[in-house]
């Protein structure tokens, strides 16, 4: 049976209102959730940001869901405070939830004022942290020196099992390359024969656990409205990794993807007001190998779309 999650975003709606979203899609029939951890919206339409690791707390003490969170140890967070934080929540809801490291944003990153390195340094200061937040729960007292510092840290509280650190890789090379690291793999939808690459990469260099997919669709009774809705919201991201990672603002998300238009929403979001279309797309990941969706409906009002899925897409997926 696949998981059909809900992805809770923050950067588009506030804490209050995705706290009750999310115990929505739980009373819907969605099985896990999962949200991403920024300071700053991709864009002004978007308008928020809560921030993850509190409402983490809240959301799952009030639901009986499974959690993830996508984070970027190493500039904004020193791998020792999302250890101690990861280790807390794992401690606290044993076996519900999960972090995915990666190796972050200008936009979230360049708060400290500290320079934004290139890939490879991203890279390898991503690993290092892996390294530390896994000896951390594992008990150790770390001290290490490298692209991250970390001086006697210990975290006393031990989770046990240890929360599961996935992968966030959207090219083949950070999927081959997170192999040798990950407990399991998340991506984000994009065309079938990428996927497949993306999956390829990451199982055939070792990579374990569950493959996941997390899915940036509009829906609404229009396809009118559908198109409308992600146009509004979802323009500024549809721009390849190299490019997204390196905007420092919701400003500059703004001024590039001012002359978006459908076709290019098209490639990054499904589109439809056919829920049957959506099935489809969906099916077609799951026949892919991706043992887990989280579906991402990039309108800011989420009911409409937990209860049409929920009764018209979920089950079908069953």
């Amino acid at each position: 049976m696949p998981v059909i999650g809900f992805h809770a975003s923050h950067e588009q709606i506030s804490p209050a209102r995705l706290l009750t979203d999310v115990q929505l899609a739980e009373a819907a029939g969605f099985d896990a959730a999962m949200c991403s951890d920024h300071i700053e919206p991709w864009s002004a339409r978007q308008g928020h940001s809560g921030f993850a690791w509190s409402w983490l707390g809240a959301a799952l003490a009030s639901t009986a869901l499974r959690f993830g969170v996508v984070t970027a140890p190493g500039q904004r967070y020193h791998p020792a405070i999302i250890a101690h934080a990861s280790a807390t929540l794992a401690v606290m809801f044993p076996g519900r939830f999960w972090l995915a490291p990666g190796s972050g944003e200008n936009s979230n990153e360049h708060i400290t004022g500290d320079a934004w390195p290139s890939k490879d340094v991203r890279q390898q200061r991503l690993e290092e942290s892996v390294e530390v937040i896994r000896r951390l729960h594992d008990g150790e007292e770390v001290t290490h020196r490298g692209l991250v510092t970390v001086e006697h840290a210990r975290v006393w509280e031990m989770p046990e099992p240890k929360p599961e650190l996935i992968a966030p890789a959207i090219s083949v090379d950070t999927a081959r390359r997170a192999a040798a690291w990950a407990d399991g793999l998340i991506t984000v939808n994009q065309q079938p024969a990428q996927l497949k690459k993306v999956l390829a990469a990451y199982r055939n260099n070792g990579g374990r656990g569950k493959a996941a997919l997390q899915v940036h669709l509009s829906w609404a009774p229009s396809e009118e409205a559908a198109v409308e809705i992600g146009l509004d919201q979802w323009r500024t991201n549809v721009f390849p990794p190299h490019v997204a990672a390196d905007l420092a603002t919701a400003k500059h998300f703004d001024a590039v993807s001012e002359h978006v238009g459908e076709d290019q929403l098209r490639q990054a979001v499904n589109v439809s007001a056919d829920t049957g279309r959506h099935v489809e797309w969906l099916q077609e990941y799951l026949d892919l190998g991706f043992d887990e969706l989280y579906l991402h409906f990039v309108g800011q009002e989420q009911e409409p779309f937990i209860n049409a899925f929920a009764e018209k897409v979920l089950p079908q997926l069953r």
